[in-house]
């Protein structure tokens, strides 16, 4: 399991953390905010030999052929198997950075510094590395663990009011899925103010816990994915139109949705549904889309990567705080949760 260190001063920190390693050559990838916004909080303590590639900000940057971009760029720096690669950014460039990081030379050492909410609750946590392919969320990856994961609230202060909320939407479903208490203790009215570092810490330790006990993801592992199946099919179907959605704006309403079919196929009360639609709504607001666009979410649904021979399998909720998975769910349910999501108002 990945080493998660949660830094007071990122600058200190890596400094010492890089003081500890041993390599040839150091590598740092961002999206061209990341190098605007993120970069200047820690330059000053790289070496001057480092160089840096960057690349578009945005989900449809993470594809093959932004992968041949930074390969290109490995090649040209000639960074040999001793090269330490920083992912500095959110989770586009942790997981597209990682994946290139784990595929050059058949692997080289790196380090992801997430700079986003959500990556860093989420995408930092787990090994997971990947890329889109042809429309398909995350379709092409493979599991490798960083040297580390080092996590500082002070990026926070460089997002975008949007992007941070969409990290929210991972804390909510941590609470979800494994702790009742800890979900009924966020604020959902005013979700800006809350204790960050300490949210931080408590959503890593969550996700940690079912990480280390499925790392390869057979069985337990699979909770993690409440709200994702749906979710990643509503993110993957907005892709590259005019009202895009960021990914927990798209998981918030896939939550929603198999909220709806946790009451229905699993013992999740009304009360806890409405529960949950409400916390949800209160901070994402309800998306619009028409009943004609269903049919083609349904399909994005069906290339979930947890779905086996042509069987639609999801993790939804026994309650608020426990999440069982691996359970089979047709179209036409999944219709109905969506028809279902399309029929709230705030």
């Amino acid at each position: 399991m990945e080493t998660v260190l949660f830094s007071g001063q990122i600058a200190n920190d890596l400094k010492k953390f890089l003081g500890h390693l041993d390599f040839s050559s150091l590598g740092i990838i961002m999206d061209d905010n990341t190098q605007k916004f993120c970069l200047p909080l820690i330059e000053e303590i790289l070496p001057e030999s480092a160089k840096t590639f960057s690349f578009p900000a945005g989900e449809n940057q993470k594809n093959l052929e932004t992968c041949v971009h930074i390969w290109e760029w490995m090649t040209r720096e000639g960074f040999d198997r001793k090269t330490l690669i920083i992912n500095l950014g959110g989770g586009v460039t942790g997981d597209m950075g990682g994946f290139c990081a784990a595929t050059y030379k058949r692997g080289i050492k790196f380090i992801n510094i997430p700079t986003t909410l959500l990556s860093q609750v989420d995408a930092s946590v787990g090994g997971k590395l990947g890329i889109d392919f042809q429309g398909f969320k995350n379709h092409i990856g493979v599991f490798t663990q960083p040297e580390a994961v080092i996590i500082a609230v002070e990026f926070l202060k460089t997002l975008p009011q949007r992007e941070f909320r969409s990290g929210f939407a991972e804390v909510l479903k941590h609470g979800l899925i494994r702790n009742a208490d800890y979900f009924r203790s966020l604020k959902n009215e005013n979700w800006q103010d809350q204790a960050w570092q300490e949210i931080i810490e408590k959503s890593v330790s969550i996700k940690k816990d079912v990480v280390e006990k499925d790392p390869k993801e057979s069985g337990l592992r699979k909770i993690l994915n409440f709200g994702h199946t749906i979710g990643h099919a509503f993110e993957s179907f907005f892709l590259g139109t005019d009202k895009h959605l960021l990914h927990g704006e798209a998981i918030a309403i896939g939550m929603i949705c198999e909220a709806f079919l946790s009451a229905k196929k699993c013992s999740l009360s009304k009360d806890e549904m409405e529960e949950i639609e409400k916390s949800l709504l209160s901070v994402f607001g309800h998306v619009e889309f028409s009943e004609n666009d269903i049919p083609q979410i349904i399909q994005l649904c069906a290339q979930d990567k947890k779905n086996e021979a042509n069987t639609l399998y999801f993790s939804l909720l026994r309650r608020i705080g426990e999440c069982d998975y691996q359970i089979p769910v047709t179209a036409q349910e999944i219709h109905e949760s969506i028809q279902h999501y399309r029929s709230l108002k705030l």
